[in-house]
């Protein structure tokens, strides 16, 4: 039973939290394929931005690459939930690579708006970060009318051809909050600036937000889960110290809490990125737990239930083995038992 003494330390966990549903089908999609052709599998780019996935792959025969041409001519490769453009889809065909598309579906409804939009003549303002693999994809999918826009401090620097013919999108990870603000400004410069046909922030992503932004005013200090490279994992660090929270820091691992974090605390948030596995947050609970902080109570602000096909590559070669699950399983999860705030 949670104790209800002011002085009394806690956790608040947010839920939801860790794994969404296209990084659930990606790191499925690879596990699936070892099983099935055996190793080694290639996969570019990292399947999931994390390090403790990546590493689990790589130990049961994954093998991660920046580019097709470092996967033997033939081979079979799985890219990655992040989606690739066409040249690299080329590149894979140049090379006859056997490809697994393991491009998470909310991803690749953006890549079909860019097209859509790029084929009526459009600007695309893309919304997002210069680098990260997502907005490559995105990019290359019509690199002649899309410019990337980093943050609303860019907006000044657009230059389109025809005002009235310009439409937004974003990378799927971002804070909603910023992207908003973003868009509120290209308004104003643009004022006949078109919506995408749906939201293109992952609804992932925004539940993750809006859970954190939950329980940060009643944190001293809020812990994420999620490596650097995860663009939804960092932002939840900003969410959580806009919203209220006195401190927030983003670790990989249970083992880099560093004990001053905790100092003076009686309220620790924790939650986790959208690629994070279930195992690592375990692990941060028993890290504060031993640490005085035993009492978990869950802040749930939504329930996911969405699932994705496995990609149709696989989907194939496993119904033909007799064995293609309709939708992916979902990987073990060690329960948490919490009590309700």
């Amino acid at each position: 039973m949670t104790s209800t003494l002011p002085d009394a330390k806690r956790v608040l966990l947010a839920a939801p939290r860790g794994y969404c549903a296209g990084v659930d089908r990606a790191v499925i999609a690879v596990e699936k394929a070892l099983e099935h052709y055996g190793a080694p599998v290639y996969v570019r780019k990292e399947i999931v931005h994390n390090k403790y996935v990546v590493e689990t792959l790589s130990e049961r025969g994954a093998v991660f690459v920046d580019e097709t041409d470092e996967v033997p001519e033939g081979a079979r490769v799985v890219f990655s939930a992040h989606g690739v453009s066409p040249a690299v889809h080329a590149a894979a065909a140049a090379r006859s690579l056997q490809t697994i598309d393991a491009t998470c579906p909310l991803v690749t409804k953006v890549h079909k708006e860019a097209v859509r939009f790029a084929s009526d003549d459009f600007d695309i303002l893309l919304i997002g970060h210069d680098g990260h693999e997502e907005v490559e994809g995105t990019a290359g999918e019509a690199p002649d009318h899309i410019q990337v826009v980093n943050s609303p401090d860019d907006v000044d620097h657009v230059v389109v051809r025809d005002p009235d013919k310009v439409v937004w999108l974003s990378q799927t990870t971002l804070s909603v909050d910023e992207t908003m603000e973003t868009v509120r400004r290209l308004r104003e410069r643009f004022p006949s600036l078109q919506d995408p046909p749906s939201d293109d922030i992952c609804y992932a992503t925004q539940n993750r937000q809006v859970a954190v932004k939950k329980l940060a005013p009643s944190c001293d200090v809020v812990i994420v889960v999620g490596s650097a490279n995860s663009s939804n994992s960092v932002r939840l660090v900003e969410v959580a110290l806009d919203a209220g929270a006195r401190a927030s820091y983003r670790i990989d691992r249970a083992a880099e809490i560093d004990p001053a974090w905790l100092d003076g605390a009686t309220t620790v948030g924790v939650t986790s990125g959208a690629s994070v596995p279930e195992i690592l947050v375990r692990d941060v609970l028993d890290r504060l737990a031993d640490a005085g902080f035993g009492d978990v109570e869950e802040v749930r602000t939504a329930t996911e239930d969405l699932m994705f096909s496995l990609p149709r590559e696989l989907r194939a070669d496993l119904k033909a083995a007799g064995q293609a699950p309709a939708r992916p399983t979902r990987g073990p999860r060690r329960a948490i038992a919490v009590e309700p705030v």
